[in-house]
């Protein structure tokens, strides 16, 4: 027990970094909902305005993460326990913790349904199904009692086998393979939605930049894509920080990461919008679109099924690496605050979570009569976590790092203590403390009081 408390792992190389770190930002939500809220945004408008607020406040906040990770050299709790000691800054990490955990419970439930539509192609279910079929056949299939849960449990395992057997045998050897695996998967599905009849009127939907349908919600809606897409504020980029080397460029590091996590959200649109109107379906948001929308477009086109079951091994493939990175959150705060062996801590979070989740799940169907304000158990997860500990934690992370930390911490850890020169710091420092903030807190506020933008 003692040999598997230390010493700490570290990630190995470079690539395994921006492989980890990038795939706990690109997720589900890469995949099914910013194509959609782009396109009926402004398209290219608002790409430009998402990809402005990446670079000027995503970064730097992803930045601010890092540098507390690296500097605590502990998970999300432990980090500001030690830069902070005798406050109540840790608070922030424990909601870290507490989202993830809350994220993972019902995020699970969602990654299960993609492994029940990888067997749902496999087999040819869905052929002859029309989209009423098909839309049935979904609803049936998240209110069953046994099948959901089963896929949730089954994915639960599998992130549960890799975060397990830790950071450089684990996480960085399987994200290693499967963000190149899922880049080429999406290449593939990105290429034959291209060669579809009518598919140019797809790209027009996504890229042509549409200024009237700009508005201040749009802002906030490109602002809050930025901020929710880049994992900010759930504890993962600081619990993953903290297994960087002292040698690592943060800036560096946080560039890739948001341009990988960007690029994968606009290639989804080119993946999905050129095939919705090829076959002049009126494009939805969310899980109908993939799980009903896009099913009725592979059986129309040739090679559905095959192509079908590509893209739902890409969804698979999104969400497994980033239940990695939020398990991986829950895990080290176990491991090292409890002062259990990794293998114990992963039991311990993994069941947790499980049960948690399998209430989540059941909401669809058995438990749908239990509600809070009208929000069924998935739903009060999925608000609090996203309207409230992830916001709200973001914002507490960038006052720690803008006004309580000061200059000497942040620019020791970008400069690597002296070592990089660190010319924007100037930059960066301003947007912490006077930029970043009203940001967050105007996603705050309108998650708060108008339903969320994540």
């Amino acid at each position: 027990m003692i040999k598997d408390l230390l010493p700490r792992d570290n990630f190995g190389s470079k690539f395994g970094i921006i492989a980890a770190a990038a795939g706990s930002a690109v997720g589900l939500g890469n995949i099914w909902k910013f194509p959609y809220v782009a396109g009926q945004n402004g398209g290219g408008a608002f790409l430009l305005i998402y990809l402005f607020f990446v670079l000027v406040i995503g970064v730097p906040v992803m930045m601010s993460e890092f540098a507390i990770g690296r500097k605590g050299q502990k998970n999300a709790f432990g980090s500001f326990s030690l830069i902070a000691p005798g406050t109540r800054w840790n608070f922030i990490g424990l909601m870290g913790v507490v989202a993830a955990f809350f994220i993972l419970a019902f995020y699970s439930s969602v990654a299960g349904w993609t492994l029940e539509y990888i067997v749902n192609s496999v087999t040819h279910k869905f052929a002859g199904q029309s989209p009423n079929d098909l839309e049935k056949s979904f609803q049936s299939f998240i209110a069953n009692p046994i099948r959901p849960v089963v896929w949730q449990l089954v994915f639960m395992v599998l992130t549960a086998l890799i975060v397990l057997a830790g950071i450089k045998k684990g996480i960085e050897k399987y994200t290693k393979l499967l963000m190149p695996l899922l880049f080429l998967l999406i290449l593939v599905l990105c290429i034959r939605s291209l060669t579809l009849d009518g598919g140019k009127e797809g790209l027009t939907f996504l890229f042509k930049p549409d200024f009237n349908k700009v508005t201040a919600k749009t802002i906030l809606y490109a602002l809050g894509q930025a901020f929710f897409s880049l994992s900010l504020g759930m504890g993962a980029l600081i619990t993953y920080a903290s297994y960087f080397s002292k040698k690592e460029n943060l800036a560096s590091t946080a560039i890739q990461v948001a341009l990988f996590d960007s690029l994968i959200a606009i290639m989804a649109g080119v993946m999905i919008f050129p095939a919705v109107f090829a076959f002049g379906i009126e494009p939805g948001c969310g899980p109908s679109l993939v799980f009903i929308t896009l099913p009725s477009i592979f059986q129309q086109m040739p090679g559905g099924d095959f192509f079908g079951t590509l893209f739902f091994i890409l969804l698979a493939i999104a969400a497994l690496t980033s239940t990695i990175s939020l398990l991986e959150v829950v895990v080290a705060c176990f491991s090292e605050e409890l002062k259990i062996s990794r293998r114990k801590a992963t039991l311990i979070a993994t069941i947790a979570i499980s049960v948690l989740g399998v209430f989540a799940t059941l909401s669809f169907g058995p438990l749908d009569n239990i509600t809070l304000f009208g929000k069924s158990i998935f739903d009060i997860l999925d608000y609090t976590a996203s309207n409230v500990l992830l916001p709200l934690g973001g914002l507490l992370i960038i006052l720690f790092v803008g006004w309580f930390t000061g200059h000497k911490l942040t620019k020791s850890e970008l400069s690597n203590e002296g070592a990089l020169k660190v010319k924007y710091f100037p930059y960066f420092d301003f947007v912490v403390k006077f930029i970043a903030p009203f940001a967050i807190a105007a996603i705050f506020i309108y998650s708060i009081f108008w339903g969320g933008l994540g």
